[in-house]
């Protein structure tokens, strides 16, 4: 009896090729495909790495910013702060505005231009629209925009023109219409450049710079002239750029380069009578309060601005949150490397994107590494399938010898590629392990047969 089951241990043992299979990895031709053995050495690395590959790409929305917006509005600037003086000066001091660079008037926003053409002939009946437009308007306002609307001819922009350029501008345009370009252009009402005149004078108003100079004694005309009793002490301040510039009273009429002054657009004339420019604080108080508006106007903008930073980057967070969504449910399209073998966790890696992963990614990353007491570190294997149509079925095993722990090196130069399966053979001594696992409990269970 013990004889028998001797054999019977003895013939299991025989099987146990049979009742146990292990992959492995076989070169040559088979009806299965052809399999070709690469050993990986700096050489073969560079060779499989030449195989043409491009990572895919994480949307743009991760390499974009929210950015700063456009550009703020200008805060304007505020005027010098007022003092009060301790007493009345024996002299006021003499500060004459810089002088105004002379040069052509240019056309503005608000001016009125006038077109005059011939009265008879052809020109009337083409320039019909025009003359009626003219009737009706009294001319041409130059709009917000710098332009002109002109019957038939459409939109002339003349800002910033002077008057010759103008003329050259809308002969072109006429030109191009097909109208004969026989007109003459002047400009019929001065609205975009104005000098505002105050405090001691009769009729405070705001005198309009026209195509001759605006001097400093014109300008007190306009307003009705200067009304004070006591000249000694009174003085002629202009305020320019957010500086204030003074002139005395006893100084203007007696020197005349000082009344002709050349005035410029934005200028604020302002007839004191006190020295301690009590009455020049509240004419100015309204060019104050418009710095505050812009000051105000500035920090609105600001945050506009700062709302839709933060508006284009809630978009941009959701979008990503959305695209991280899609990858844990597995609805996006990716590459993936498949794991097996003696590794530690076996399953797929996806390759990342806008890079390319090499085999220790895979292997110690993923695969969180090979156990030393399963793992052949000999036969540690990259099986890729063969992008030649003529060669279906055709694997390349690229294997790496790390029995040599300097070959791992190897490892993080050997680019992977879609569809790559890494496969790590076991030990022997680990193969005789799993069989005898597995034939025990049947030696076990015949033995007690046996015994009964």
């Amino acid at each position: 009896m013990r004889f028998l089951t001797s054999l019977s241990v003895v013939a299991l043992l025989a099987g146990c090729g049979v009742a146990y299979q292990t992959p492995s990895v076989r070169e040559g031709v088979s009806r299965d495909g052809k399999v070709q053995v690469v050993a990986i050495t700096p050489e073969t690395v560079l060779a499989a790495n030449r195989s043409s590959f491009e990572p895919k790409s994480l949307p743009a929305v991760f390499s974009t910013t929210a950015g700063s917006g456009g550009a703020l509005r200008n805060a304007g600037e505020v005027p010098d702060t007022a003092f009060l003086p301790v007493g009345r000066p024996d002299v006021l001091e003499t500060r004459v505005p810089p002088p105004v660079q002379d040069g052509p008037y240019t056309i503005g926003v608000g001016d009125v231009v006038l077109l005059a053409t011939p009265q008879a002939g052809n020109t009337i009946e083409e320039l019909s629209g025009l003359l009626a437009a003219q009737n009706s308007r009294q001319g041409y306002t130059v709009q917000d925009d710098g332009a002109i609307a002109v019957p038939d001819v459409g939109r002339i922009p003349l800002a910033g023109l002077t008057l010759e350029e103008a003329e050259a501008v809308v002969f072109r345009r006429l030109v191009e219409s097909q109208i004969d370009p026989s007109f003459s252009l002047e400009v019929a009402e001065f609205n975009s450049k104005r000098v505002s005149i105050g405090g001691a004078v009769k009729t405070p108003t705001i005198a309009p710079i026209s195509l001759t100079p605006l001097r400093l004694d014109q300008a007190i005309v306009a307003a009705g002239g200067i009304t004070v009793a006591d000249q000694d002490y009174a003085t002629i301040r202009i305020y320019r750029d957010g500086t204030i510039y003074q002139i005395p009273l006893a100084e203007f009429y007696t020197r005349p380069e000082l009344q002709k002054v050349r005035l410029t657009d934005g200028d604020s004339v302002f007839v004191d009578t006190e020295y301690d420019l009590a009455k020049a604080e509240s004419y100015f108080s309204e060019q104050i309060q418009l710095a505050t508006f812009r000051a105000n106007a500035r920090e609105l903008a600001i945050a506009e601005l700062q709302t839709e930073v933060s508006l284009r980057r809630a978009d941009m967070a959701e979008a990503r949150t959305n695209f991280g969504t899609r990858l844990d449910l597995d609805s996006v399209d990716r590459d993936y490397v498949y794991l097996t073998g003696e590794v530690t966790k076996q399953g797929r890696y996806p390759l990342p994107f806008d890079r390319k992963a090499v085999l220790a990614d895979a292997i110690y990353g993923q695969g969180g590494g090979m156990p030393n007491e399963k793992a052949n570190a000999r036969n540690i294997y990259v099986l890729r399938g063969s992008a030649d149509p003529r060669e279906f079925g055709a694997v390349t095993a690229w294997q790496l010898d790390a029995r040599n722990a300097a070959n791992l090196l190897l490892a993080t130069r050997f680019e992977l590629r879609p569809n790559d399966v890494v496969f790590i053979s076991e030990q022997p001594v680990t193969r005789w392990s799993r069989v005898i696992n597995q034939i025990t409990p049947s030696i076990i269970n015949l033995t007690a047969s046996v015994a009964d």
